[in-house]
């Protein structure tokens, strides 16, 4: 997409591209829990975010990393800062996680 061209609206619309572009963001962390209650104590509290602000988050995990993208739940809806401060608040303040990265709000289709 990076040829300018001239769409109209429902081109647009049907294309998530320019005023109806999904905004999302990336993250990343290192996860070093010893039990199982730590880690099913992290992913439900992880859970319980995703939920109240309405988000869809996908990831990529191995033993002990978690990495992922998280979007709104939203047919046109944006992920925003708030967003993106409320899990990273909760990545830092979990005993499990480190090495936490959060990536910036970007074009969720076309950007990540």
């Amino acid at each position: 997409m990076s040829e300018k061209t001239s769409r109209n609206r429902r081109i647009r619309k049907k294309l998530y591209l320019d005023e109806f572009a999904i905004l999302g963001f990336e993250f990343s962390c290192k996860l070093s829990g010893k039990t199982e209650a730590e880690y099913e104590q992290f992913f439900n509290s992880l859970a319980e975010l995703i939920n109240t602000q309405h988000l869809y988050m996908t990831f990529d995990n191995d033993s002990e990393w978690l990495e992922g993208s998280v979007t709104s739940a939203d047919r046109y809806g944006n992920a925003t800062e708030e967003d993106r401060s409320a899990l990273q608040t909760l990545l830092n303040s979990s005993d499990i996680v480190s090495e936490v990265k959060v990536g910036e709000l970007v074009d969720a289709l076309y950007g990540m």
